[in-house]
């Protein structure tokens, strides 16, 4: 374990001014707080924080995060409090640790609408202070190089988790040799055949072509100091992952793969930097397409380099990044570059971005979304890509995320343009909205007055921004259509009972129903998530009593044409009280899906099998089938419980099917036959409240799993 001493040191290398009794009071109290405390390796407890903050200090961040990553545990794991803490410490380093200690807890690798709440909650802590997502990386790196002490499976689910999550966060913020190394890391635990397949092959192709790095540098060194240019040059094999991924991507063996290589050239101006360059492509070909100019159009996390790759000895093809100093500090660190030390005082380099500025613009777009599962495709989207830079007719810059189609382009100017996109030209040539854009490309968008989003656009689109516009749009227009269905089902009920609908009559369902206005009662009436019963009987409850019989399955969904029969559809299972679609088939009458059901897609391009129904609002049978998957605790008795909750809930199990059976849990597949969506929801509470039930989850095909015939 490093002691307070070479920490110290590690410190006032960068940065001489350093508080070093702060330092090494956090060190002693972290020291205390964890004594008697061991990791799975046996080692102390506080081995871990020492490392985590030596990590940071190769950053050469300042002390306030040091000590962080000294404490960032004892909160948590410790007698210690946030009061302690800030007393003996400050409220600065308090908030800190107590952010760390929140990420700690969050499961970023759990169930889909549990895992975009947490996203949502990791992206508000680092809105507060981003040096808390620095310590936390920091965290995982030690934990994923020290992993080999845990649990096979504990080591499998850190490593997706690392791979999923972290590891795409630490290249957005620009530390891209933190999301190498955690890649690497995460890939030597996922597949430790793969990458040693890759390692046997680089030391095969070693001995063969010998010492190709120093080769290449030397080349480039005698060329650069032909054209009296001052750089560094520096090479290196690419990471075994970032190899596979590739072989993945273009689906090439390894013999096949030229751009392996990677090199560096890190000059003292700009100027030089263009002048290397040069320099660069007289001596080797470079390979069109391959070439990126980051310095004139920077990432959004600051980074700025120069990127070619040209055909180097026996025509094999390298890739370089030529860049200052100043733009080379920032690649290796990042957003981190803000805070870093150099001398005692914080570096002022020109190309760091504004950290606050930053998560901004990443979270801007996030804020408008209402739907978690929309949130955290939205994150996903932004993590994981890369960009592209495009210029409108007047020459602007337009960023967007590789893949981007002109209809990102369009709402990336703004969302009035996107809306009303009808097409666009690129390089004054019209293409489709489908076309993927490219750097450097000028793009004319083209519009029209009356045209509003299509469902289709976003199966196009590709930015969290245009995605949630559209959605926005879209919803905006079916509560236009719910309003109007609303209405008729409002008028059509009343009349049923021998009374109008009035405005008054509404309002005052309106309010019994806890609708905030009559146009959201009838939006609800038309999206079938109130009953044309429940509003009448708000309204008039002695004239709803003995409406309460069953309505057969054989006439449950209202919208058929006469004499149409109807199925439930087997991949989604909709229930009474949700939004549903219908789907013609020839021979088969109509299926219907849950309005959700990704099914749907496959019949974008033909809405004349479209049918717009709708469920019965009167009482349903249980005579609805849908599969729960649950995992279960294997301890006597627990099945048995199981099947009692559900029998309670008024709800008849059909089927049962063990799918998997481990020495401490067993999934299962439950299918039970319920009255609506109502009673599954209450069931499923009632379930998840249940000790010995580690998840359930309402089953669904995915599409590639089952196919109706057309």
């Amino acid at each position: 374990m490093i002691s307070p001493d070479d920490l110290i040191a590690l410190v006032r290398n960068y940065n001489p001014k350093t508080n070093a009794d702060r330092v090494a009071e956090a060190y002693d109290f972290g020291e205390q707080m964890h004594d008697g405390q061991f990791r799975h390796s046996g080692e102390p407890y506080f081995t871990h924080p020492v490392a985590v903050a030596a990590i940071l200090t190769e950053q050469r961040l300042d002390d306030a995060t040091i000590i962080t990553a000294l404490l960032h545990d004892t909160i948590e794991d410790t007698k210690a409090n946030y009061e302690e803490v800030a007393r003996r410490f400050g409220d600065e380093v308090a908030m800190l640790v107590d952010g760390v200690t929140k990420l700690t807890n969050l499961q970023l690798s759990s169930r889909e609408t549990k895992q975009a709440e947490n996203f949502r909650k990791l992206f508000m802590a680092m809105s507060k202070d981003l040096r808390v997502i620095l310590v936390k990386l920091a965290d995982r790196l030690h934990n994923m190089r020290t992993i080999k002490a845990m649990r096979p499976e504990k080591q499998a689910q850190k490593a997706r988790e690392t791979m999923d999550i972290y590891a795409p966060l630490a290249g957005r913020m620009g530390m891209q040799w933190m999301r190498e190394e955690l890649e690497d890391l995460a890939f030597r635990v996922l597949n430790p055949e793969g990458r040693q397949s890759i390692i046997r092959r680089f030391v095969t192709l070693q001995r063969e072509t010998g010492d190709v790095i120093h080769r290449i540098t030397g080349d480039m060194r005698l060329e650069l100091e032909k054209a009296d240019i001052e750089a560094e040059v520096f090479g290196r094999a690419k990471k075994p992952y970032s190899i596979w991924r590739k072989m993945q991507e273009k689906d090439q063996g390894f013999s096949r793969l030229s751009d392996i290589y990677g090199f560096r050239v890190i000059t003292t101006s700009e100027e030089d930097a263009y002048r290397a360059l040069g320099a660069i492509h007289q001596r080797w070909r470079a390979v069109p397409g391959r070439f990126k100019d980051y310095i004139s159009q920077p990432k959004s996390n600051g980074y700025r380099s120069i990127h070619t790759t040209v055909s180097g000895r026996d025509g094999k093809r390298v890739e370089v990044q030529i860049r200052t100093r100043q733009m080379h500090d920032v690649a290796e660190t990042g957003v981190a570059a803000h805070w870093s030390y150099r001398d005692g005082v914080r570096t002022e380099n020109p190309f760091a971005v504004d950290p606050a500025k930053w998560i901004a613009s990443l979270t801007e777009q996030f804020d408008a979304e209402d739907d978690h599962d929309e949130f955290l495709e939205a994150v996903k989207l932004e993590m994981y890509s890369d960009q592209v830079f495009c210029f409108t007719p007047k020459g602007d810059v337009i960023k967007l995320p590789k893949g981007a189609t002109p209809i990102d382009f369009a709402y990336a100017i703004h969302t009035r343009i996107g809306s009303s996109c009808v097409g666009a030209k690129v390089d004054g040539i019209r293409v489709p909205l489908w076309t993927r854009l490219r750097n450097g490309q000028s793009v004319d968008v083209i519009t029209a007055e009356g045209q509003t989003p299509q469902l289709s656009w976003l199966e196009i689109a590709t930015t969290g921004k245009a995605r949630t516009a559209i959605r926005r749009s879209l919803r905006e227009a079916d509560r236009a259509r719910f309003v109007k269905l609303g209405h008729e089902l409002a008028r059509s009920a009343f009349e049923h009972v021998g009374k109008k609908a009035t405005d008054k009559a509404l309002e005052t369902a309106a309010r019994a129903l806890r609708a905030s206005d009559v146009a959201e009662l009838l939006a609800r009436l038309g999206a079938a998530e109130i009953t044309a019963h429940d509003v009448v009987q708000s309204v008039y409850p002695e004239l709803t009593a003995g409406d309460g019989e069953e309505i057969s399955p054989r006439r449950a969904v209202i919208g058929l044409e006469p004499g149409q029969s109807f199925e439930r559809a087997a991949c989604c299972q909709p229930l009474p009280g949700e939004r549903i679609i219908g789907i013609t088939y020839r021979g088969r009458g109509v299926v219907v899906h849950a309005a959700d059901c990704d099914r749907l897609s496959e019949f974008e391009d033909q809405p004349e099998r479209w049918m717009d129904v709708q469920w019965h609002g009167g009482t349903h049978p249980a005579a609805y089938g849908t599969t729960l998957e649950l995992t279960i605790g294997n301890d006597a008795g627990v099945l048995g419980r199981i099947c009692t909750l559900i029998g309670e809930k008024k709800a008849n199990i059909s089927d049962l099917e063990f799918v998997d059976r481990k020495p401490d849990f067993y999934r299962l597949m439950i299918n039970v036959e319920l009255r609506d969506a109502e009673q599954l929801h209450s069931l499923m509470l009632t379930l998840e409240a249940e000790s010995d039930v580690a998840a359930v989850a309402r089953f669904r095909d995915k599409p590639e799993e089952r196919h109706f015939p057309g």
